[in-house]
């Protein structure tokens, strides 16, 4: 038991990630963020507490729709059917040298590509059109300047800012676009309690998403609160840890959005969820791998798709 609580224990300080997520750019502009459910909340997503550089491959498949009409780059659009399959690779690096206090530094980027397949009545005049759109392209990339991790025995105090930059296709007209043609600094923190011997681990991390105006479409998107929080348990199996636990979060926009294209106005949105969490660790010495999937149903949602998140996260880290 001693032995296993010791490997527990590597394996847990070994666990490293990046919050960089690809953005599900199903259709909208009032329908979409940069910053997604499942991004930053379970084992594999936490800040590093050890030197070392890492990538992280991730798959993001997301299927939603919505029948209210949702403003988009081609106008406004109902009955809207999406489907969105995107890969990105972080990479990241946390430095030998604490600062401010002990803290754990690491800087993380992250690029997307996404494929998206979406239909929808656009509105043309007195009237619409059922319109089809097939599109692929790179998404926009997340760079995080800072991300740092304090740790005192169980506990682990994150603090990290996001920034997405507006760097993936986009055409004004098109009802997908893989990119959002804005910019969104999303500074987060996050509180982990990691218990070693019984394998228990706990995370919450919240943000507040802050969003410039979109310059071809004069659509400012409002400003975004999301909490993501997680559960999971470490089960000793092979030579490694299976994780197995939920998810839950909340998103909620605190502002209206704005500018002469909101022509709905204020529009918030709101989506809240949960769903099952599970993983495999495997130590590989100095190294170590971290596999997770996760599945997460939306149950609650205003003004944005509704419909189903499903991940698949690798973290290697050497």
């Amino acid at each position: 038991m001693r032995k296993e609580n010791t490997t527990l224990r590597i394996v847990t300080a070994l666990l490293v990630a990046a919050s960089c997520v690809p953005p599900a750019a199903h259709a909208g502009e009032g329908g979409v963020t940069h910053v997604i459910p499942g991004a930053l909340a379970t084992l594999a997503d936490n800040a590093p507490v050890s030197p070392g550089t890492f990538l992280k491959p991730m798959y993001l498949h997301y299927s939603g729709s919505a029948s209210a009409s949702i403003p988009t780059a081609a106008g406004l659009a109902a009955n809207l059917d999406a489907s969105t399959n995107t890969f990105a690779l972080a990479a990241g690096h946390t430095f030998a040298t604490t600062v401010l206090g002990g803290a754990h530094y690491t800087m993380i980027a992250a690029l997307p590509y996404t494929w998206i397949d979406v239909t929808a009545n656009v509105q043309r005049g007195p009237g619409s059109v059922r319109v089809n759109n097939k599109v692929d392209g790179f998404g926009d990339l997340t760079v995080i300047p800072a991300m740092l991790a304090w740790k005192t025995g169980n506990v682990q105090v994150n603090a990290l800012l996001p920034i997405y930059a507006p760097t993936g296709s986009y055409q004004a007209g098109r009802l997908g676009n893989p990119g959002l043609n804005y910019w969104t600094f999303d500074p987060m923190v996050g509180l982990v309690y990691s218990n070693a011997e019984k394998g228990l681990n706990a995370l919450a991390h919240m943000g507040y998403a802050m969003n410039t105006e979109n310059p071809d479409t004069s659509y400012k998107s409002g400003n975004l609160f999301h909490l993501d929080a997680a559960v999971q348990q470490l089960v000793p199996v092979g030579s490694g840890f299976m994780t197995i636990g939920a998810e839950g979060w909340y998103f909620q926009q605190m502002s209206c959005d704005s500018g002469a294209g909101a022509t709905l106005g204020c529009f918030k949105g709101r989506t809240t969820g949960i769903g099952p969490v599970i993983g495999y660790i495997q130590p590989l010495g100095k190294q170590s791998l971290v596999v997770e999937a996760k599945w997460l149903p939306e149950l609650d949602t205003k003004n944005r798709l509704n419909g189903d998140y499903i991940w698949l996260k690798v973290v290697y880290k050497f």
